[in-house]
Order: structure tokens, then C-alpha cells, then sequence
């Protein structure tokens, strides 16, 4: 079994500088690469016989809708043999697309839809890129910091018609904005302390 401290030496010596940074964070081997460079880091994390990272355990991403590249796709690996996991890190912008890892690592086929799904990051020759989460009518990527609180349309069942209804979003009650000092302080806390300083 490889100490972190050796798989980051192991990395460093074979991976022909495709890592842009490799760090440790809370006790993980973080590494930051190109999005053209992914499959050939993940590659060589998976297939040489002293790293071992056999188990994609998730593929996320952030939005970071003030940066450049406003994305950050993370994979998260892990290797049984080491009992290390390692975190690959790596920007792209907005409809940049990334290649699939399908070919590597078969369960990267729905969670790169997820992917897709919820921030509309396109994958590269990916055997079946459609939304997963949601429906397939709908509108916009949730999980983007653009996206409206209450959605483009709204869904319900309606009983008298059999079948699921789309419509415009209706409120039941209009968006109000509470502007207070403190999160966990109530309307009426705040009036009688103002009534308090008027005295």
C-alpha cells in the first residue's frame, strides 16, 4: 500500500506534466488539469499498477458564473488497493464540451448525463447524451447560478384531464425580498427593538 505522498510522486514522475497543479486538501490528492488533457490523466490514474484508481466514485461540477471559464468539472477516483482517493479538477466555458469517459469507465455514462442535465456541459462522443434528471421538455440547467428560483414552467397533474399539465409559473404569492440585519431575526424582534431606540 502507497502513501499519499507516493502516488503524488508517481503522478508527478509519469503523467508528462499534462497536471497543471497537484496538491493535498484535507488529506486528498487534488490535481488540476486541461479539459483536453482528461483522458489521458485518467488513463494513467486508472491503468498503472501502482496508483490503481479503479472506482469512479462521482463526476460533479460548480458554476462560477464571474469567472472565464465559468465551470469547474471535478471526478473523484479511488483506489482500493491504496485506500487513497484523488480529485481531478479542470475549467472549461460555457458550451466548451469535455470527452466522455464512457470508453474508461462505464458508470461515467449516467453520471455524465447528470452533468449535462444540470449545468448543460456538453461530453464528447458520449453513447447517450440526453437529460436524465428532468424532463426532456424542460427549459435551462438548474444547478446554474443564472437560473431562476421558481423555474420557467410549472408541472402538475390534473385529475379531471388525466395527464400531466405544463404552464406559465404562477405564484400564489408575490416574491417578496425580507431585507433584515440578521437572517434569524424575526419582523416583530425588529419593531420593538426600533421602538426601543426611538424612546
Amino acid at each position: 500500500m502507497k502513501s499519499i505522498n507516493d502516488i503524488k510522486s508517481i503522478i508527478e514522475k509519469n503523467s508528462n506534466f499534462c497536471f497543471l497543479k497537484i496538491l493535498f486538501q484535507n488529506d486528498n490528492l487534488v490535481c488540476s488539469c486541461k479539459a483536453e488533457n482528461i483522458i489521458e490523466n485518467i488513463v494513467l490514474l486508472k491503468k498503472h499498477p501502482e496508483l490503481k484508481f479503479r472506482q469512479l466514485v462521482d463526476i460533479l461540477a460548480v458554476d462560477y458564473p464571474g469567472k472565464e471559464k465559468r465551470f469547474e468539472v471535478i471526478y473523484l477516483l479511488l483506489s482500493h488497493e491504496n485506500n487513497l482517493r484523488v480529485t481531478i479538477k479542470l475549467q472549461v466555458e460555457d458550451k466548451e464540451s469535455i470527452q466522455t469517459l464512457t470508453n474508461i469507465f462505464p458508470s461515467a455514462n449516467w453520471l455524465e448525463r447528470e452533468v449535462f442535465d444540470m449545468h448543460g456541459i456538453p461530453f464528447d462522443k458520449h453513447p447517450d447524451l440526453r437529460r436524465i434528471l428532468t424532463d426532456y421538455d424542460f427549459e435551462g440547467f438548474p444547478l446554474r447560478k443564472d437560473f431562476p428560483l421558481t423555474g420557467y414552467k410549472e408541472v402538475r397533474y390534473d385529475p379531471e384531464k388525466k395527464k400531466v399539465i405544463y404552464g406559465p409559473v404562477k405564484l400564489q404569492q408575490a416574491y417578496r425580498d425580507f431585507d433584515f440585519r440578521s437572517p434569524w431575526q424575526s419582523p416583530e424582534y425588529i419593531k420593538n427593538e426600533q421602538k426601543k431606540n426611538e424612546k
